[in-house]
């Protein structure tokens, strides 16, 4: 009996249903490649060009501008069509002098927003490990990992970065400029449930064991809401660190 690989086809239909893509007009659509955010997070490169973007009108025009080495995602030339682009993700096209921010819109739908620089990147730490050496290891929502030269793994005071913070990165020299902590006041975007796409600041933090924290969030109207740490990503203090 054969074994069966990892699907290379996805039907529109079966598309994840924050992709804005018309859905009965074709069978089939582009599944992203794995990489650095799932699929329900990412839309492939070639999406963005053809569908998004509308810079190509079919998919052998989008993988034309694609392989030409013209689109940059953080601040690299990325030629395959099927890339996941997710949140936070920098698009370049320097030929139109435009950039993107990947971000969801209220409805949970990816969407891009226009930004006038596209020079840092904000991710948010996810877990860090100590390795060899006494370095410390950041991975980063994006699938990336950024290693930190600690001189004494032992001292907390070095040691000041946290699972929750945010940081920012150089594009494109991938390299640590900025740090936003993790806690109350902080402004934060609500990646998932019922408030994905908000800006709102936190005002409490409710810190469980078994559980994922609890945070409490207050909007610029000065409406409460609760959601889990996991949807919870820092981007400043009173204004965002960077142009969303």
């Amino acid at each position: 009996m054969a074994v069966k690989g990892p699907k290379r086809h996805l039907k529109r239909l079966a598309a994840p249903a924050n992709w804005q893509i018309p859905r009965k007009v074709r069978t089939f659509t582009v599944r992203p490649a794995p990489g650095s955010h799932a699929m329900d997070k990412s839309l492939p490169l070639l999406l963005i060009i053809r569908d998004v973007l509308k810079y190509a009108d079919n998919s052998r025009e989008a993988k034309k501008i694609i392989q030409t080495g013209k689109i940059l995602i953080d601040g690299r030339k990325r030629k395959e069509y099927k890339l996941p682009v997710g949140l936070m993700d920098l698009i370049s096209v320097p030929l139109m002098n435009e950039n993107y921010v990947v971000l969801f819109d209220e409805a949970g739908r990816l969407t891009l927003n226009k930004v006038e620089n596209a020079d840092v990147k904000l991710c948010k730490i996810v877990n860090k490990t100590v390795i060899k050496g006494g370095h410390i290891q950041l991975n980063l929502h994006d699938g990336r990992n950024q290693i930190v030269t600690v001189a004494d793994a032992t001292k907390a005071e070095e040691d000041v970065y946290k699972t929750g913070d945010s940081i920012l990165l150089s594009i494109p020299e991938q390299k640590i400029a900025g740090h936003v902590q993790f806690g109350e006041n902080k402004l934060a975007y609500v990646t998932g449930g019922k408030h994905v796409g908000e800006f709102a600041k936190i005002v409490e933090i409710e810190e469980r064991k078994l559980y994922a924290d609890i945070i409490t969030l207050e909007t610029k109207d000065g409406e409460q809401f609760k959601t889990v740490k996991d949807y919870v990503f820092i981007v400043g203090d009173n204004e965002p660190i960077i142009n969303l």
